[in-house]
Order: structure tokens, then sequence, then C-alpha cells
């Protein structure tokens, strides 16, 4: 990984992360170290906002982009905190089916 994700931003994500990676229990302190040192360059990888130039940079667009499993521990990594941030927010209803109209009828013009 030396030439690969190369950067000088450090990596921070304020909106879901305002503590930092390490303070949330969701990734490990290696984890963390990983995504704060290379998440700027995986964010552009992801974003096409970067081009690959080594071939684990395009191996890890392609995960990316759903076309192989992550395998190395920058894909494990950054999979797993697009997983955490895209996580869909859960909600509850009173009722799981189609709002039911009660008291409409059918007007159409059908003469069944």
């Amino acid at each position: 990984m030396a030439d690969s994700f190369a950067t000088n931003n450090r990596f921070f994500d304020n909106k879901h992360y305002p503590r930092g990676f390490s303070r949330h229990g969701d990734f490990t302190i290696k984890e963390a170290q990983l995504l704060e040192r290379h998440g700027y360059a995986f964010n552009e990888l992801d974003l096409a906002k970067r081009a690959p130039v080594t071939e684990e940079e395009y191996q890890f667009v392609d995960v990316c982009r759903g076309l192989r499993e992550p395998q190395t521990e920058a894909e494990r990594v950054w999979f797993k905190y697009m997983a955490r941030i895209k996580r869909p927010r859960r909600f509850h209803t009173l009722s799981g089916g189609k709002p039911q109209m009660e008291g409409v009828e059918d007007y159409s013009d059908s003469d069944d």
C-alpha cells in the first residue's frame, strides 16, 4: 500500500462521527487509523473524483462498484464505513400494508 491511496489530507466525517472514528465503537483502533490516514483517497476513488493508478486502487474501485467482494484491509474498512453511514433510518408505522380507502366507490366506465 506504499504508493496506493496516497494523500496529504486526513479524513474526518463530522456528520456521522463527530468525535472521531475510534470513539464511536464501530471501528477498531487500527481501522480508525486506516480511515483517517487513507479515507480521503478512498472517498475520492469511490466518487470517481480521482482515477486509480495502482492495481490495488483499481481493485478497490471494483469493490466500490460492487464488482467484487472486499478482500484487502483497505477494502473491508471502507466497505464497513459505507455500510455504517448508509444504514437506512428505522421508522415505525402502524400499518404495513397499502392505505385503505373505505367508502370510495369505483366510478369507472366498465360494464361489468
